[in-house]
C-alpha cells in the first residue's frame, strides 16, 4: 500500500467528506466482521482508519478531535489483540457492533446528513 498516495488523495477532500470516508470504513468493518475469511481485510481497514483519523483530527474542533483520538485508541487496541479477537466470535461481534456505533457517530460528526 502506498500510504503517501492514499494520504494525498484523502487530503484533497474537505473535512466533512473525510469524516464520511472514515464512517464508511467503520461500517465496512461492521460488515466484513461477519465472515471469518475477512480477517486481513478488517485488519487493513483498522489500520487505514487510524491514519484517516491522524490526517483529519487536527482540522476539527477540539471536542471532536478528542472523540476521534478516543476512536483511534480503540482501533489500536483492537489491532493489538487482533488474533484473539478474530478467533472469538463473541469478541468479533462486539467489534462489529462498536464499529457500527462509531460509524454512526462519525457520520453525524461530519454533518454530511444535515445538508
Amino acid at each position: 500500500m502506498d500510504r503517501a498516495a492514499i494520504r494525498e488523495r484523502y487530503l484533497r477532500d474537505n473535512v466533512a467528506v473525510r469524516l464520511g470516508g472514515l464512517a464508511a470504513n467503520l461500517l465496512r468493518i461492521n460488515s466484513f466482521a461477519s465472515r471469518e475469511t475477512n480477517s486481513t481485510v478488517v485488519e487493513s481497514l483498522l489500520d487505514e482508519s487510524k491514519f484517516f483519523i491522524e490526517w483529519t483530527a487536527r482540522e476539527v474542533e477540539i471536542e471532536r478531535a478528542a472523540e476521534l483520538v478516543e476512536l483511534q485508541v480503540q482501533l489500536a487496541r483492537w489491532q493489538h489483540n487482533w488474533l484473539s479477537i478474530w478467533n472469538d466470535s463473541i469478541q468479533r461481534k462486539r467489534v462489529a457492533e462498536q464499529s457500527h456505533l462509531w460509524s454512526t457517530r462519525v457520520l453525524d460528526m461530519s454533518g454530511l446528513l444535515d445538508a
